[in-house]
């Protein structure tokens, strides 16, 4: 058994925020409360002035796998979120071959089994990501899929999107939208604005999310399915989201660290690491962002972890891939740029990274109680940290040199100690 002493519980769901310890047997969380005789126990973690809480959960990454594991694999991909205190990802279908069939999933899903977080996938909506043709939905809910998304490409046929979320809602499972019209985008990955007349290029404009948003946040609410908005980016779309879920659309928005932290101005300064999709966009942007979290309007912190090779990012801006990786900063971004700052509680945020995740894709993790999975972070939310080595496979992070807030010490997955600060 372990038992972690003296940590300051933050559990949002219980809305439990004080000093106890807590006693782990396997995979369970046994006792929660004082204990004092600590002869009994096989480990003990001091865990005095550090915080303890449910392991963060992240239902947008990129582990590459199958296909381009040169880029990241699943067991390096479990390991960068180890190390960032995430116990639970769910991977995005976008892989080669993409998850839109049984052979694929299972053999995905066989492998997830040896990781030493609890890995889970999303399928296709449709077949190849081509926009045309609905998986089969049923078959692959009943065989370990969570959910369905084309992330990646948007699905730009109204009709056929229509149809999947007539399907979705009959099957009670969520449908996460990539929200981007290629036709009102240049070049992807930079904001059709500042920095895209800097590098002199015809980039991505803001109309291009805030209208497919617009258009499928009227389709959840005609067909009453479940719709999560993923990688919310300008003022426009999380305004559409605030209006959707005001009239009565089953809808919830994400957003990840870099949206709210960081400006299209990072581009011109950092060039291809800081390219991804949607762009990075204006402070007006992040301001609306942070005001969707506060006001409950975007319900979750996702990273869009995206690995790529330092060959792919060394291209041209206009042919290296979008995308950046974010697992082992994602936390301390939240403390550094909205806690520290005042934007949001710490209890606020370790709810946008755990209970309201689980609760898209019915996990039933995200939440600390006796009995409940022993899936856990402890880390100190004061220590200050210089950003520069990865788990990952991967380093195209825009944080590299950065000082941040919020040190992960350890990370317990299933009872077990996945990840350990040496320092």
């Amino acid at each position: 058994m372990i038992l972690i002493k003296n940590g300051k519980l933050i559990d949002p769901k219980s809305n439990i925020e004080e000093v106890v310890d807590i006693v782990i047997d396997e995979d369970r969380v046994k006792y929660i409360g004082k204990v004092n005789n600590e002869k009994e126990y096989d480990l003990i973690i001091d865990a005095t002035d550090k915080v303890v809480a449910p392991g963060l959960i992240d239902v947008h990454v990129h582990f590459r796998d199958p296909g381009l594991t040169y880029k990241e694999d699943l067991f390096t991909g479990s390991a960068a979120a180890a190390k960032g205190g995430f116990t639970t990802v769910v991977c995005m279908a976008n892989t080669n071959p993409v998850i839109d069939n049984e052979e694929t999933l299972r053999e995905f899903l066989e492998k997830a089994k040896k990781c030493p977080v609890n890995v889970k996938t999303v399928a296709t909506i449709s077949k190849g990501l081509k926009g045309k043709e609905l998986v089969d939905m049923g078959k692959l809910l009943k065989l370990g899929v969570v959910g369905f998304s084309d992330d990646g490409i948007p699905i730009m046929n109204a009709g056929f999107l229509h149809k999947a979320m007539v399907k979705a809602k009959e099957l009670d499972v969520v449908l996460s939208l990539h929200e981007e019209d290629p036709s009102l985008i240049g070049y992807p990955g930079v904001n059709e604005g500042e920095a895209s007349k800097e590098l002199g290029i015809k980039g991505a404009s803001r109309v291009s999310e805030s209208s497919m948003v617009a258009r499928d946040s009227m389709l959840a609410l005609d067909t009453g399915a479940k719709v999560h908005m993923q990688h919310l980016s300008s003022k426009e779309a999380v305004e559409v989201v605030r209006f959707a879920k005001k009239i009565g659309a089953n809808v919830t928005g994400e957003v990840t660290p870099q949206h709210f932290s960081l400006t299209d101005k990072e581009v011109i300064k950092k060039g291809t690491v800081a390219k991804l999709n949607p762009p990075l966009r204006t402070a007006e942007d992040i301001e609306e962002i942070i005001k969707g979290l506060k006001d409950k309007t975007i319900d979750m912190i996702v990273t869009d972890h995206a690995p790529h090779s330092e060959e792919e990012k060394a291209k041209d801006i206009t042919k290296a891939p979008s995308g950046l990786i974010g697992l082992e900063t994602s936390l301390a971004v939240g403390i550094k740029y909205l806690v520290e700052k005042g934007h949001l509680t710490l209890m606020e945020l370790i709810e946008k990274m755990t209970i309201n995740p689980a609760k898209l894709y019915k996990l039933d993790s995200g939440y600390l109680k006796e009995g409940s999975k022993a899936d856990i972070v402890i880390f100190d939310d004061k220590e200050q940290w210089i950003v520069k080595e990865f788990a990952s496979k991967s380093s195209n992070s825009p944080y590299i040199g950065e000082k941040l807030t919020g040190k992960i010490k350890y990370t317990i997955c299933n009872g077990k100690i996945v990840y350990k600060d040496e320092k």
